[in-house]
């Protein structure tokens, strides 16, 4: 149940990352691209803003934000990567 409820998580992080670096609608979305950078930028800003707030492994509301985050970081990091692998 509890890799269930991460998947879906990182799925919601990705969809609003995705919405917040890219804009556009649901269907120009690439979805395995917004699910890896969510769980990805979920794991890494989530986790680091909670202990940076001493929060610990506790569901608060700086870790959920700090999964948000994350996932945006993620995002920009990847597309700059792509960028230069285009020239």
């Amino acid at each position: 149940m509890l890799i269930l409820a991460i998947l879906v998580w990182g799925f919601l992080v990705g969809w609003l990352a995705w919405l917040i670096v890219r804009g556009g609608g649901f269907r120009t979305i690439r979805w395995p691209q917004a699910v890896a950078a969510g769980l990805i930028g979920s794991f890494v800003g989530g986790l680091g803003i909670s202990l940076l707030n001493g929060d610990g492994l506790a569901l608060r509301p700086s870790g959920l934000i700090g999964s948000v985050i994350g996932a945006v970081i993620v995002l920009l990091i990847w597309g700059s990567i792509q960028r230069r692998r285009a020239r």
